[in-house]
């Protein structure tokens, strides 16, 4: 798609052109993925001052600069590219990008996954049933960006809006039918999806989460709501367990579906059973009943599964594909993921970052183990966000028979202050063991050696993340390699006991 600097003027409300008309035919406000003929969007951030990048995107091929002070932009820059001046570069990007990649979510149907827990699972297992009915499928997410001809590692949950808009244009050239797709309360707030049209948005839960940015829990839900604004959604899937999804049940203006436990749910989720191999429920719709079963561990994945499947029926996927489709679903990476490297005990990785979910996680593994067994929790809490939480998620780990309080990708901050937060929370507990080691391998190790065949050890925060950074250093941190590690130092000291063992006999 080629569009001219004039016309997306016209497009924008209180927006004007410096220079000579140019067409352009990409945009992005990251310097380095300027290309020729590209217009690169100059925005202040938390972190740098896009203004400072304008030279560098010029010396690569930009032909436009997209900005809101053109008084910063010196002489010399301006001689040689043209300028659209808009009121608010950040309020405005995501429309540009739309314009400039030809509105691509008009070109495909667009799920959108919203809430604080369940995204990523929702997403995969929706696009398990949609390939299962042989629709051409993309996933953009918190773990990957995936389409049938790429597939990525993610930076953010939903992406900026020029690259948001550049991957749907790809898919929607590609030839996907249907993309799946998580969007964060940034993501909405920051303007990142304007311009964008959902098909569907469903709404998982909401339990207080990024409030060191929203500040109030109203200000967080006010934020989800806006996916399912009238002019950017179609339909609604609404989980009404949830007190937020039953509020945002009762406002919207657009047709809504709800789900729950609920007896007045549109779709009824009955008869939940969970063991160490599947998920399994009954879903109960006007007389006709579902039985969903899937992979995905715990009692929790069946809200997920619901969702799932009424999106997959409302994009004319048979319910028998999408059964079947949720049925064949893998574990998603980093959730629920059983660890088996050779360890007695039964140890499980998840992404649970927020104290409900940190508690689901440890009353289902409690319910899967053996009577009298224990459950080693090991979590910390990450470093630059949500610091009144901790507390809270400190008192949910605290659940566990042993707590191992640790690091989570700390950043600049101190991880011994964070550990004393979470220690705080535990002070209520009369019946856990609570330990502070700072080390996270250690920590694992700690666990791992320790538990009997009995016992559960889960670790929570990270999931399917790799990499940790403490201060300015980042390193490679992997809780299922470390598993490993400590699996593998367990059987070697065992086999050098038995063999001292036979050798005293």
């Amino acid at each position: 798609m080629k569009i001219t600097l004039t016309q997306l003027a016209k497009r924008l409300p209180e927006s004007y052109v410096v220079g000579p008309d140019v067409t352009i035919v990409g945009v992005t406000h990251d310097s380095r993925k300027v290309e020729d003929g590209f217009a690169y969007a100059a925005m202040t951030g938390s972190h740098s001052n896009g203004y400072d990048f304008i030279k560098p995107a010029v010396n690569l091929g930009a032909n436009a600069i997209i900005c809101s002070e053109p008084k910063l932009i010196s002489p010399e820059v301006q001689s040689k590219v043209s300028l659209l001046v808009v009121p608010s570069v950040r309020q405005t990007l995501g429309l540009i990008a739309c314009e400039v990649y030809d509105h691509p979510s008009s070109r495909l149907s667009l799920v959108g996954v919203t809430g604080t827990n369940g995204k990523t699972t929702t997403s995969f297992l929706l696009d398990a049933a949609l390939s299962h009915a042989e629709l051409a499928t993309g996933v953009i997410g918190t773990i990957e960006v995936r389409s049938a001809n790429n597939r990525v590692g993610s930076t953010f949950t939903t992406p900026e809006g020029p690259d948001l808009q550049y991957l749907l244009n790809e898919m929607a050239n590609g030839g996907a039918d249907v993309v799946s797709m998580e969007v964060s309360s940034h993501g909405l707030d920051q303007y990142r999806v304007d311009g964008t049209f959902f098909k569907i948005g469903i709404f998982t839960n909401l339990s207080p989460e990024h409030l060191d940015y929203h500040g109030t829990m109203e200000q967080y839900f006010y934020a989800k709501s806006k996916l399912f604004d009238q002019n950017r959604c179609g339909k609604a899937i609404i989980n009404v367990d949830d007190p937020w999804g039953r509020r945002l049940s009762n406002i919207v203006s657009i047709p809504v579906t709800t789900f729950g436990h609920a007896k007045d749910a549109d779709y009824r989720i009955e008869r939940v059973d969970v063991d160490l191999s599947q998920t399994t429920f009954t879903l109960s719709h006007e007389g006709k009943s579902y039985q969903i079963s899937t992979k995905i561990i715990g009692a929790i994945n069946a809200y997920n599964a619901a969702a799932a499947f009424i999106a997959a029926l409302d994009l004319g996927v048979s319910a028998e594909d999408a059964t079947k489709g949720i049925e064949e679903c893998e574990s998603v990476d980093g959730r629920f993921q059983i660890v088996r490297a050779g360890q007695p005990g039964m140890v499980v990785v998840d992404y649970a970052h927020t104290p409900d979910s940190i508690a689901n996680l440890i009353n289902t593994v409690r319910s899967l183990i053996a009577p009298g067994g224990k459950v080693y929790a090991i979590g910390g809490a990450r470093g630059g966000r949500d610091r009144f939480k901790r507390p809270s998620l400190g008192a949910s780990l605290s659940m566990a028979d042993v707590a191992i309080l640790t690091t989570d990708n700390p950043g600049d901050e101190d991880p011994e202050a964070i550990a004393m937060q979470l220690f705080l929370g535990t002070l209520d507990s009369h019946n856990c063991d609570v330990r502070v080691i700072i080390d996270r391998a250690e920590a694992i190790a700690f666990a791992v050696q320790n538990a009997t065949e009995d016992d559960a050890v889960v670790i929570v925060g990270r999931g399917h993340e790799t990499t940790i950074r403490i201060g300015s250093t980042i390193v490679h941190l992997d809780d299922r390699e470390e598993v490993a590690k400590a699996a593998a130092k367990f059987t070697t000291a065992q086999s050098v006991a038995t063999t001292f063992e036979s050798l005293a006999i």
